[in-house]
């Protein structure tokens, strides 16, 4: 069996604002699994407020770097680890741009690379998606953390993110060219936008696993 870690924010986790979480066979992930089948375990990793690298001083436990070893050594041995964070280090008071953003996923990659997977296991291939971009009325979105300078930073994203992939010599894939945030709060990802995610994520599993 396969064992892929998906490591994420709220889009990871499928938070909504009917409800609080879609449900299993809808999240992105929920799907992936069951279009992969049994000879793959997609384990959900997915935390609302999650950065790559910062400290938020009002959602607490939410440095993605912080959480990320004891991940993996939960859940080892991991053959894949799909990397999805920077939507949330783009809050205002971060004053974070598409760079920065960019280097905090380079170090989730080089602990990802480096970590000592104990007993004897290998580091995980490791496919970084870019997230979706922000909506244009974020400026009236609930979540009032998020301004409407994170609409243009988050179109620079994934440039800087897919350059740090390469040099780190991962996988790499746009989330945004397939799927976007709903238009309640723009930010968060509808059943539609998961589905998309799931069936453009899964040929990219095999590719990297088969």
């Amino acid at each position: 069996m396969k064992n892929i870690l998906c490591y994420g924010d709220s889009n990871t986790f499928g938070f909504t604002l009917h409800g609080g979480r879609h449900p299993y066979d809808v999240r992105w992930t929920g799907r992936l699994q069951l279009a992969l089948g049994p000879a793959y375990r997609v384990i959900e990793e997915g935390c609302g407020g999650r950065t790559t690298v910062f400290e938020d001083p009002i959602d607490l436990g939410r440095n993605g770097r912080t959480s990320l070893p004891v991940c993996l050594a939960s859940h080892n041995p991991l053959d894949l680890v799909i990397l999805m964070l920077g939507t949330n280090d783009m809050k205002h008071y971060f004053q974070n741009n598409a760079w920065s953003i960019g280097q905090g996923v380079a170090q989730l990659l080089h602990l990802i690379q480096t970590y000592p997977y104990a007993p004897n296991y290998s580091a995980p291939k490791v496919l970084v998606v870019s997230p979706i971009h922000i909506g244009p009325d974020v400026a009236h979105s609930p979540f009032g953390s998020f301004q409407p300078e994170a609409i243009e930073i988050s179109k620079g994203l994934a440039a800087e993110i897919r350059r740090a992939a390469e040099q780190a010599g991962c996988a790499f894939f746009d989330a945004a060219a397939v799927a976007g945030p709903c238009d309640e709060d723009s930010i968060h990802m509808d059943a539609a936008n998961h589905a998309a995610l799931a069936r453009a994520l899964e040929p990219l599993v095999h590719q990297l696993l088969d």
